[in-house]
């Protein structure tokens, strides 16, 4: 049983059948220990209602009398001893009876033969049309004593509403298995396309579109589904990507580290034009050096193995020693910086948070026209730190701004190339910051500087 619409709807037929077998054992003890002797005493009051009515009416003949009443739906047996006996209404299945029965009834006492007759747990011994199966009451005529012995014809009083209820139970069952191979193909098809869009996803096809309006747990799944699909088709083109960019960073410093070299072999070479060549080939490796620790720092970050060493560090002091150590960078470019550092202490990975301010001041550094501003500016509450790195720089278009933490996206490419840069910083400097369960963003106007806003938990 491979498919789970055959599991569905045999499981849920097999669970229709085990709780109709249960309801009717059940309903049947509720007869047996509760209805019957409540049965029986209503067929005694019959009983003695048939025989008082002959008793104060004496003049009736009793063939007559007892005749009519069995027409109306009842079944009797008047006998006087075991050799004078006679029925009335529709004969019995079983005359048999016990001659002490008879007896009793005849003495006075009234015999419960309902009550007191077993078939097993069902409520078949209701229909069980045997004379044992009968309330026996005196009756006294003639100055004689009877033994009358009446049981309901059910037949009679039940015979359509039998049938009725039979057509109704084997209707209920037909129909009941009807809608439930139908209601279970409604609910299993959205799996079965589920289960068509998976393997279309494992074929590298993500352009997957599930007509799924349900708003149930299935209809939940199919949506989160495509959404996984999305995120799958937006991974793979990432990959694509930075394949492809991996491959142009590498290529590019590679093809004119070749290109300068096979110059240089030229032997009429300028001294003068043969250092400027060495020193665009060592510039090129540097930068493929630099790529290749950021390529696996990114990959360590993706990755998470970094566990964080956390220990409680004052932010502000590591902000001035990136600071003086980038020193020479500024005052080349004759830049203006104004700090707000106060002391701050907070728990984080002081060696990775210390790659973020690098980053980004070597940027605003980078993109600062000569004499222009720096500003950096901190403050800190009991819960979170911030730090705003603000330049009056050459800024970021609105366009571009959604993209900076990209990685190899590069607002000016030719420029940023030229001036060595990878495109990976701004992604690392986001990495690390999630790390440590903070964010950064970015803010900028063309023309006129950029800032970014980190937030850091304090601890």
């Amino acid at each position: 049983m491979k498919s789970l619409y055959l599991r569905i709807v045999i499981t849920t037929i097999f669970v229709m059948i085990l709780s109709f077998l249960i309801a009717f054992i059940g309903s049947n003890l509720y007869y047996q220990h509760l209805l019957k002797p409540f049965n029986d005493q209503k067929i005694t009051a019959m009983a003695k209602s048939i025989s008082t009515f002959y008793e104060q009416n004496p003049e009736l003949d009793p063939a007559t009398y007892f005749s009519h009443v069995g027409e109306l739906g009842y079944q009797m047996y008047l006998v006087q001893s075991q050799e004078h006996g006679s029925y009335f209404g529709d004969p019995f299945r079983e005359t048999k009876l016990d001659d002490a029965v008879v007896q009793s009834v005849l003495r006075g006492e009234e015999y419960h033969g309902v009550s007191k007759f077993t078939t097993g747990p069902f409520v078949t011994g209701f229909f069980d049309n045997v004379l044992i199966n009968t309330v026996g009451v005196p009756l006294h005529a003639g100055g004689e004593v009877y033994a009358l012995f009446v049981r309901p014809n059910v037949g009679v009083l039940f015979g359509e509403l039998r049938i009725f209820f039979a057509v109704l139970v084997v209707l209920s069952i037909l129909l009941s298995i009807l809608f439930v191979i139908v209601s279970t193909r409604y609910i299993v098809n959205p799996i079965v396309k589920l289960t068509e869009a998976t393997k279309t996803l494992a074929q590298g096809k993500y352009n997957i579109q599930l007509e799924v309006k349900r708003r149930d747990e299935i209809g939940k799944l199919a949506g989160t589904f495509m959404q996984m699909a999305k995120s799958l088709e937006q991974l793979d083109q990432m990959r694509q990507e930075f394949v492809s960019n991996v491959s142009h960073e590498i290529q590019s410093p590679l093809a004119s580290i070749q290109g300068f070299s096979h110059t240089l072999q030229s032997a009429d070479l300028p001294e003068e034009q043969r250092r400027r060549y060495l020193a665009i080939i060592e510039n090129e490796s540097r930068r493929m050096s630099q790529l290749g620790k950021q390529l696996l720092m990114l990959a360590s970050l993706d990755k998470e193995e970094t566990i964080l060493d956390k220990q409680m560090f004052d932010v502000s002091a590591q902000i001035r020693q990136v600071l003086f150590m980038l020193e020479w960078s500024w005052r080349e470019k004759d830049l203006a910086v104004e700090l707000d550092l106060p002391s701050a202490f907070i728990a984080g990975d002081d060696k990775l948070l210390h790659q973020v301010w690098i980053n980004l001041i070597t940027n605003s550094i980078k993109y600062t026209e000569p004499g222009g501003t720096i500003a950096i500016r901190l403050r800190q509450t009991e819960a979170e730190c911030y730090v705003d790195i603000e330049d009056t720089g050459i800024g970021i278009a609105e366009s571009d701004l959604p993209y900076v933490f990209n990685r190899f996206y590069r607002v000016d490419r030719a420029r940023n190339r030229k001036e060595g840069s990878s495109g990976l910083g701004l992604a690392i400097t986001q990495k690390i910051v999630e790390l440590h369960q903070g964010r950064i963003v970015a803010a900028s106007e063309l023309g006129k500087g950029t800032t970014f806003h980190v937030t850091l938990p304090s601890h």
